[in-house]
Formats: structure tokens, sequence, C-alpha cells
């Protein structure tokens, strides 16, 4: 699953970490065979900046120009026992929904939920009730089910012809590297730990060995397995480095993963949905197991992801046969705080 929200932060690190799938596994689709068509405005896409799995769903919300269809909600990334909150809108709640948590929608979707509460989530608007928390399947849906309401220009993000490969690449990225940093980093005895660290590192050097002479991981287009690494990439030297311990190297001590990292982030959609100052705050606030005394460090210096990354020599064409996104609305620019 997602992260997660709950009291069950202070056991992190102390007993054996397991991602569980997710429970709600009900897509969103075209011909709406499970109940939920797609429809503009009638969903709601809960996520907060600080976890990678829903980061994921904003990057590709915005790439594929779906503000319009599909709304967003942004929670505090500090959680507390109750699950993910919305202390950052006017009156803690959100302004669609009405609710303070996160939970209530899973409440109203299933009474008494003994699992966590995770993002992202999508909403059905009008009910109130939770749809799908199926991180693993939501960003493939909204590239293929939601295209009559993408962007004109929308780029094709899963494409046919590269889809085996595709999911080859993304089991391996998911397995050592999405994965792989939670659970060296909450790892409960130093074998558990050893492996897992040893396997996000062997998994980065596979993955910098493919990119060396290729500017994307699939084809010569930006595509889902590239918004899945990204998400990881983007979060290592600022927590997954000192926060879980995975400190072979840092990021910015890879050079083709470093060039690799700086070029999706200045690609409009990427980096400008990251809000380092929401992941700091909770890696190292939430996570009590392994960061009791929930000091943030000052570092990293952010500045390095804005400076020259040389990939276009490699060719390449970002958005395929379409184009870039458009500036970022207003009211879901991340805040001064939060960028380099």
């Amino acid at each position: 699953m997602s992260d997660d929200a709950g009291d069950g932060n202070s056991a992190l690190g102390h007993k054996a970490f397991d991602r569980s799938p997710s429970h709600f596994g009900d897509r969103i689709t075209a011909d709406g065979r499970d109940g939920w068509p797609v429809a503009a405005g009638r969903y709601r896409l809960v996520v907060s900046r600080a976890c990678p799995w829903a980061s994921r769903a904003v990057i590709s919300r915005r790439l594929l120009g779906l503000e319009d269809a599909l709304s967003l909600a942004v929670t505090d990334p500090i959680q507390d026992d109750r699950s993910w909150r919305f202390t950052l809108d006017p009156g803690g709640r959100d302004p669609v929904l009405g609710i303070r948590y996160l939970s209530e929608a899973y409440d109203r979707r299933e009474t008494g939920y003994p699992g966590g509460v995770s993002v992202p989530a999508v909403v059905d608007v009008p009910s109130g009730k939770l749809v799908t928390n199926d991180y693993q399947r939501l960003t493939v849906d909204l590239a293929t089910e939601w295209t009559a309401l993408h962007r004109a220009g929308a780029p094709d993000l899963y494409p046919v012809r590269h889809r085996d490969e595709i999911d080859a690449v993304v089991a391996g990225v998911y397995e050592d590297v999405n994965n792989g940093v939670y659970r060296a980093g909450f790892a409960h005895d130093q074998q558990t730990y050893e492996e897992a660290c040893a396997g996000v590192f062997r998994r980065l050097e596979l993955l910098a060995g493919r990119l060396a002479g290729q500017r994307y991981l699939v084809g010569d287009t930006i595509t889902e397995a590239d918004i899945r690494l990204f998400t990881t990439l983007v979060r290592f030297d600022a927590v997954y480095h000192g926060h879980f311990k995975c400190n072979r190297y840092k990021l910015t001590e890879s050079p083709v993963l470093w060039a690799y990292a700086r070029d999706l982030y200045q690609t409009p959609g990427f980096g400008d949905t990251v809000d380092f100052d929401h992941i700091k705050r909770h890696y190292y606030q939430v996570h009590t197991g392994i960061n009791p005394t929930r000091i943030v460090p000052l570092g990293p210096d952010s500045a390095g992801w804005l400076t020259p990354h040389h990939r276009e020599r490699l060719g390449g064409r970002p958005f395929g046969d379409g184009t870039p996104p458009g500036p970022v609305r207003a009211a879901e620019e991340v805040a001064v705080a939060g960028r380099p």
C-alpha cells in the first residue's frame, strides 16, 4: 500500500515491514465497468506532495492536462493518528469534500475498514466515498482510460508498442528502488537492511547503465517508467540517503542518474510538482520509530536541481508527438519554501 497514516509510525523500524496491496482496487474506466465511469468533475484526487506514490498521480495528471477534469486536494504533510489532514485549507476542511480527514471518505466507503488510510486516493464527490487507493493502477488508467478528457497535445505515457518493456522495467524499479528504499529504511534487523540496501544500489547501477546511452527508460519519450523512477530519485538525497540509510552514495554522486533526474525535474510537469519542504518534514517528523527527535535536517541544498544536465545530447523527444503542459495553475503552485 502507499504511504499510510496512523499510530503505527512509532513502530517503524521495530517490526518487519510489509507493503500490503491496495484494498480498494476499483477502477475508473471509460466504459464504467466497475461502476465508476470517467466523468469530468465527478472525482477528486487526494494527495500528499510528500508521498512518492501520490506524486506519480500528480505528475501524470499535469502532463495529461486533466486539471479541469480531476480536481486536486493536497493534504498536510504531517499526519496525526486519524490520517491525512486537510489543515492546509481554510477551516481545516477540504473545500470540495467538506471533510477534515481523508479517513472520513474511507469510512463512507467501508465502515470500520481495518487497513491504513493511504494516498493517492480518488474520492467520488457526489457521495463523498473513496473510489480507489490503487496507486499502481491509477496512473496507467489516467493515461489509457481518461483519454477523452486529455488536453490537446497530451503525451502517450503508456504507448501500446512499448507496454511489455515498460511493465518489465517498472517491475524491477518497484521491487528494488520504489519499495526497496522503504524496506531498507524500515528494516528491523541488520540482515534485512543490508539485503534491501544492496538491492537498491544494484538496481540503480543497472538503471544507470541503461540510461548512459538513452535519454529515457523506454523508447525515446517520457513514459510511465520515467515517472515511477523519478519520484524516488527526487527524494533520494533529501530523505532516503540519510533517513532511510541508503547511503552507499548520493544521487548527486551518480553522474548518469543525477543528470537524468535533473533532466526530468526541469521538464514541465515534473519539478514544478515537487515540494522539498513537504517531503522532508513528512519523513523526518512522522516516522518517529526511526527518527524519535523529529528533527528535520537543514540540507541538502536543492539548488543543484536547476543546473544544466546536457541530456538533450542523447536526442529523444520528451513529449513525443505532443507538447509540454502549460504553466502551473496559481492555486496548485508549490510554495516557495518547497522549491530550490
